[in-house]
């Protein structure tokens, strides 16, 4: 019953029969007076036509703005095509490989998912002598890295170096980074000189990565964790933490410097300006006297008496405005008439009216 409840729901297949599909060619063969092999002939024909055509369309691809394609004929380089809609030779034929050039990649160093790993940190040995050359006892640091880059040669980058952007790229940035550190005090690279030390091994870096024909551009390098030994963490987290207190003294002087300094230049000005006005006042009043008084000289030679009683007047002009005047009748009198005082000065003699 199961059986028969199943064969009841259950989908019949249909049955191909080919005798009776070969006859039905056949019979359009005869209604265009087509014998069976000439049309068994046309219908191979245009089934290959057809898979030719699939095939050949097959070879469009597109190139975006950010990448570029490398071409290979029989796998051998062609050329290398830029952005836009392109047809090539599809497999097995040609073959087409693109890359994103302009895209930024990362290797980091010691760390996973911005995680710090300290097992995955490289150890590196510095403290060089004065010469630069290692010592023969050298400190160790741990260090962590994140390297940037980009291609900038796809041929190079394809098919030129094994695995570039993997363990080469690694490999390299180890040698490099080890090179930079060794040659250097370790203090260079805990304290105030990552800057240079990060510049030098992108430097190397980048020289080494033409040199095993990568294809790749190096665009940073930055030191994200750097790690003393343990038994002398302590001092060197000493040393850093003096280092930025230094630091910010200098800023704070520096902050003074370019507030005090610029006042007392304003202040030096000013007094400059003024000393200069009271120059030039002192010379001008002095030259006004003395243009005075050879005018007066000049007229006094010309008429001496009249000049010397003219000055004398003059001063009596000045004079006796403030002084207490008296009317003497005659010289014999001792009776004296003061005159009548018209302004406010004090009586310069003490006599009572």
């Amino acid at each position: 019953m199961v059986a028969n409840i199943f064969k009841m729901f259950r989908q019949e297949e249909p049955e191909v029969d080919f005798k009776k599909f070969i006859n039905s060619f056949n019979s359009l063969g005869s209604k265009f007076n087509f014998s069976g092999g000439k049309l068994g002939f046309l219908l191979l024909t245009g089934i290959l036509l057809i898979i030719i055509a699939l095939w050949l369309f097959s070879g469009v691809y597109t190139v975006q703005p950010s990448e570029q394609a490398a071409l290979k004929f029989f796998g051998k380089y062609q050329r290398i095509e830029e952005e836009g809609l392109h047809w090539y030779w599809p497999s097995p034929v040609g073959d087409v490989d693109t890359v994103k050039v302009k895209e930024i990649r990362r290797l980091e160093l010691g760390v996973r998912d911005s995680t710090p790993i300290l097992e995955e940190s490289l150890m590196i040995t510095g403290d060089a002598d004065e010469a630069g050359i290692p010592g023969q006892a050298p400190n160790i640091v741990d260090v962590q890295l994140l390297v940037q880059y980009n291609i900038k040669d796809v041929r190079n980058y394809l098919y030129q170096s094994v695995d570039p952007d993997g363990q080469t790229l690694k490999d390299a940035s180890e040698t490099a980074l080890r090179q930079v550190v060794g040659s250097r005090p370790i203090d260079d690279v805990l304290t105030d000189k990552k800057e240079d030390v990060q510049a030098e091994t992108k430097l190397i870096l980048q020289g080494l990565m033409d040199k095993y024909s990568t294809g790749i551009n190096i665009t940073e390098v930055k030191l994200l964790n750097v790690f003393a030994p343990e038994q002398v963490k302590d001092a060197f987290d000493d040393v850093v933490r003096a280092e930025e207190d230094k630091a910010a003294t200098i800023n704070l002087a520096d902050a003074y410097k370019e507030d005090i300094l610029p006042r007392a230049e304003g202040d030096a000005a000013k007094l400059l300006r003024e000393s200069e006005a009271y120059k030039a006042t002192k010379i001008a009043e002095a030259t006004g006297e003395a243009d005075r008084f050879n005018l007066i000289l000049t007229e006094y030679s010309k008429s001496k008496s009249v000049t010397r009683k003219r000055l004398y007047l003059e001063a009596m002009e000045e004079i006796l405005p403030g002084v207490t005047k008296f009317i003497i009748k005659n010289e014999d009198s001792n009776n004296l008439l003061q005159l009548l005082q018209l302004n406010s000065n004090a009586n310069p003699l003490g006599v009572t009216p």
